[in-house]
């Protein structure tokens, strides 16, 4: 693969010492320039292990004042994301989501269904900010892609992104469902090779980001699978450059 630029549209920061250098320093040895941030270490990861499967949330505060913080101190390589936590309701994000360039909602963290009252809320000040919605859905009533769907057709205005290219590794029931929204696009970290393919065909490489999930991930793994798909430079430009920048409202260097 031709050396080009990369933005990882999602990484996570958890809250231990550290962190922050160690995210730079695996950019850095990856060719990644630039990445979008949430809070990581809100649940335990064997707990969400267990809620995937058989259900359940936490009611965790993440840490976005922490994620501010770093990506003040990165130089501009990081572009923070706001995690809202709709169990703690959205007075800290009307006061401050002015300094961030994204939400992220997680029924797979907390539970909370796409078309709860508690999630509108935020969405409609996800609007009021021009914020793009990173979601994690999961196989559980309000939560699934048909409610991530459903929910972005209700909200033109607003560009919703499904994390983790829908459920499982080969989701393509998912592309299915988000193909006829043309303001959803979909994140590709922990997806095969193939359901990658599939997005791009489908849906345009315009509606398709790079991410790797670090640190659950490492950003070489992520970026490999795009190697073996032998995709044309332009469009591998596109997906890993152009639209994080688009959807973010960033200025491309």
């Amino acid at each position: 693969m031709e050396r080009q630029p990369v933005f990882d549209f999602h990484a996570r920061l958890p809250g231990a010492p550290g962190a922050l250098d160690r995210l730079l320093s695996v950019m850095d040895g990856s060719g990644i320039g630039r990445a979008g941030v949430a809070a990581g270490g809100v649940v335990d990861l064997d707990v969400l292990a267990r809620q995937l499967i058989e259900g359940g949330h936490v009611t965790s505060d993440p840490d976005n004042a922490g994620v501010r913080d770093a990506a003040r101190a990165s130089g501009g390589r990081l572009t923070p994301f706001w995690f809202g936590n709709p169990h703690g309701g959205t007075a800290d994000y009307r006061a401050n989501g002015a300094r961030f360039a994204a939400l992220e909602l997680s029924p797979a963290v907390h539970g909370v269904p796409l078309d709860d009252p508690r999630t509108a809320a935020f969405l409609d000040l996800a609007a009021e900010f021009g914020h793009p919605v990173y979601v994690v859905c999961v196989d559980r009533a309000g939560c699934r892609v048909s409610d991530l769907a459903a929910q972005a057709a209700r909200r033109p205005e607003t560009v919703f992104v499904l994390g983790h290219l829908g459920i499982g590794l080969i989701d393509t029931y998912g592309i299915s469902l988000v193909e006829p929204v043309p303001n959803v696009v979909v994140e590709t970290s922990g997806a095969f090779g193939f359901t990658v393919r599939v997005a791009i065909e489908r849906l345009g490489a315009e509606r398709v980001l790079f991410s790797a999930e670090h640190p659950l991930q490492h950003p070489s793994v992520e970026l490999a699978k795009y190697q073996a798909l032998g995709l044309p430079q332009p469009l591998l430009h596109q997906v890993l450059w152009q639209n994080a920048h688009r959807i973010l409202g960033l200025e491309s260097p």
